[in-house]
């Protein structure tokens, strides 16, 4: 049984950690205000982006004229998986949702008997994906040194990907990010980037396709143009949808911490309480017996 001093001791070394997961709260509880708007913000953008891109590639169809970027290679043997995590930890599960969610994916496509690639983007995610899937990584970005993520950094990303798939490293590459809900709910995703892939609406027909519009120069100029910068808004809206998904985790994960704390930190004072108490009643007694003995 731990003696006073130590009771004392963890006592107060489990109050200092609370003061600093209720600050990291609270930090990350701020952040999580910016990194929310900015994520929202993007979603308009993202969403029109992918109509107008929708409408031409339904115009375009499955011509021989079609881009690569849309057309795609015309096999799907070798798979490049983008895996965005975040470069610090702390934040619950976050990080390990979304690298679970593409161990999945890279298993099922090697049981295929599909070749691999992974490219990381955040420390977390490689560190988790080099211990299983090592031989698969063929390389990393490092994002330590950002403060605030932006569409510079998406570009970096954006052409790292598109020079690998013009040199024929893979045919299919596939984005896999945390998309923010609320505080408490962030979705690992999937998104297909190359070859472009489009949702379908509520209806189920491809978003965009309800208006016609003529285009000038040709679909074909236009979609050549536009696809490199779709790859690069995609990862983008990837990077703010993690950029808030991650301070809403850290935020969960650090109250939940604090109350941890709190209910040890109870504990462990009822603990020392009756600790002390005994060792009060021992005193007594021992003065009482001597006392007695004279």
């Amino acid at each position: 049984m731990p003696n006073l001093k130590d009771l004392k001791n963890r006592i107060e070394s489990v109050k200092s950690t609370r003061k600093i997961t209720k600050a990291m709260q609270m930090v990350a509880a701020a952040k999580l205000r910016r990194a929310q708007e900015a994520a929202e913000m993007a979603r308009p953008y993202a969403e029109r982006f992918n109509a107008v891109m929708a409408g031409l590639a339904q115009s375009v169809g499955d011509s021989d004229s079609a881009p690569k970027l849309l057309s795609g290679t015309g096999s799907d043997d070798v798979h490049l998986l983008v895996v965005m995590t975040a470069e610090r930890g702390l934040c619950g599960g976050f990080n390990g949702n979304i690298a679970k969610l593409a161990k999945t994916r890279a298993r099922e496509l090697l049981d295929k008997g599909k070749t691999v690639k992974i490219l990381t983007v955040g420390k977390k995610g490689r560190d988790v994906l080099k211990r299983d899937f090592g031989d698969h990584l063929v390389g990393h970005v490092d994002l330590s040194e950002v403060k605030r993520v932006g569409y510079v950094n998406a570009q970096e990303i954006a052409k790292d990907v598109l020079g690998r798939f013009d040199a024929g490293e893979f045919d299919v590459a596939t984005l896999f990010y945390s998309k923010f809900q609320n505080v408490v709910t962030q979705i690992p995703t999937a998104q297909q980037i190359i070859p472009a892939s489009f949702e379908a609406d509520e209806d189920g027909e491809e978003t965009g396709t309800s208006t016609l519009y003529d285009y000038e120069p040709s679909e074909e100029a236009i979609l050549a143009d536009l696809l490199p910068r779709g790859v690069a808004t995609q990862i983008f809206a990837g990077l703010l949808e993690n950029a808030a998904s991650e301070q809403g985790a850290r935020m969960s994960a650090m109250d939940n911490a604090t109350r941890n704390a709190g209910d040890m930190i109870d504990k462990l004072t009822i603990e020392y309480n009756r600790s002390r108490q005994a060792v009060i009643t021992n005193e007594l007694i021992e003065i009482i017996s001597g006392a007695e003995a004279l």
